[in-house]
């Protein structure tokens, strides 16, 4: 559910600094040269005079300065070279139409979502309704339509005061059209805060999804999305970071593009595009709070096909399963416990009963250090490792058991 925060923006006037110092005394001149200096001032301004007309037809402009000059400096595919950096001259209408044709050609891609819920205040045991919004993108011209999965479940929005049930009604709205349409869960991830949802329409606009793997910092992009409910807005920034991990208020891990393009309340589930007007992430969090400005995520469009996937076709994901439930043994947990004679890894502390792992011979106080050879410190790199590979793949791990180093084979089985 979208939460609504008011923030209150704070400014300062810049002081305006003035040169302070002792009064001079005016000096007789000896005025032999002020002529010629009258003379040669005259003409160096006749000549900027002709040169900023001339600026001003395009075609002299041209012939002066060279079209190559007048560049969009967008993506790696200029072979930008960052040393001439100031030797070129952007193009501020390029810039312009950027924007503007970006806007056309993604809007009827992006979607307006409704959801009501039923919410029952625990006090008072009376019930009532409750809407929130949300964005979507349109993946398929048949009605399919990927959004977060917090636009469409209000299970992170709980309170000792109230309880939300399950969505009662879930309706989308189209770029320039007035209908609603009834939408259907096809399939909700709470892992990756994706869902996908189906509008019974055809003939709609998909939307292009570009390469996330090959976005750039400093890159220009563009959030479309509903804010706080304005339907089909745009805001422009720069790509400000790649794969920073966030945590939401669930304790859930994300790896994400980070953005300064405007992010609010309702842009959730919207597109993060390039300039392009391809789709390279799925707008998801944005840090608020006093002082806090230009700080939204984007879920990378790559980490949403698989997902995306398994949604439409088996309305779950599937994911590699192992059978333990583990914690991380950091340096603080071993200086903790200077007598358990623990090292550094992943260890488990029960094994599920008929599970790959139980079936591999893992058992609980066992150490976990490697998969497939691959160092492991920390629970989440472990399952990094682990959800690369499929249900059926056979892994080999290594684990440390009363001090002495074994190695064993664990084929995993559906999650």
């Amino acid at each position: 559910m979208e939460m609504y925060q008011n923030n209150q923006d704070f400014g300062y006037n810049q002081p305006n600094f003035q040169p302070v110092g002792p009064e001079k005394s005016p000096k007789k001149r000896n005025n032999s040269g002020k002529t010629f200096f009258l003379s040669f001032l005259g003409g160096v301004a006749g000549a900027c005079l002709v040169v900023g007309i001339c600026f001003g037809i395009p075609g002299i402009r041209t012939a002066l300065v060279g079209q190559q000059s007048s560049i969009i400096l967008s993506n790696k595919n200029n072979n930008f070279n960052p040393e001439n950096v100031n030797t070129y001259q952007v193009s501020l209408s390029s810039f312009n139409d950027t924007g503007v044709s970006v806007a056309q050609k993604v809007l009827p891609s992006v979607v307006g979502i409704k959801v009501t819920y039923p919410v029952r205040s625990y006090w008072s045991g009376n019930s009532s309704t409750v809407e929130a919004a949300g964005s979507g993108v349109i993946i398929s011209k048949d009605g399919y339509i990927l959004t977060n999965n917090h636009v469409i479940s209000a299970s992170s929005s709980e309170s000792s005061y109230y309880s939300i049930g399950e969505a009662t009604e879930i309706t989308v709205k189209l770029y320039n059209d007035e209908t609603t349409y009834p939408a259907t869960v096809v399939g909700s991830d709470a892992k990756t805060d994706l869902a996908v949802l189906k509008i019974n329409k055809d003939n709609l606009t998909a939307a292009e999804l570009g390469d996330s793997d090959s976005v750039l910092v400093g890159e220009w992009c563009m959030a479309i999305g509903n804010p706080l409910g304005m339907e089909s807005s745009v805001s422009a920034g720069l790509v400000s970071a790649l794969n920073r991990e966030v945590t939401d208020e669930d304790g859930k891990k994300y790896h994400v593009i980070q953005t300064d393009a405007a992010i609010n309340s309702g842009n959730s589930g919207g597109a993060l595009v390039n300039s392009k007007g391809q789709v390279i992430g799925i707008n998801t969090i944005k840090v608020s709070g006093s002082g806090i400005e230009g700080l939204g995520f984007a879920i990378p469009i790559n980490s949403t096909v698989s997902v995306t996937n398994d949604l439409i076709k088996y309305n779950k994901v599937i994911r590699p399963y192992m059978g333990v439930a583990c914690v991380s043994i950091t340096d603080e947990v071993i200086k903790a416990n200077p007598r358990a004679n623990l090292t550094k890894g992943v260890y488990i502390r029960t094994v599920a009963s008929f599970s790959p792992a139980e079936k591999a011979g893992l058992q609980t106080g066992d150490i976990m250090i490697a998969i497939d050879d691959q160092p492991i410190l920390t629970y989440d790199e472990m399952t990094a490792i682990k959800d690369t590979h499929k249900v059926g793949d056979t892994i080999t791990i290594k684990f440390i058991r009363n001090g002495s180093t074994k190695t064993t084979q664990l084929t995993l089985a559906e999650e």
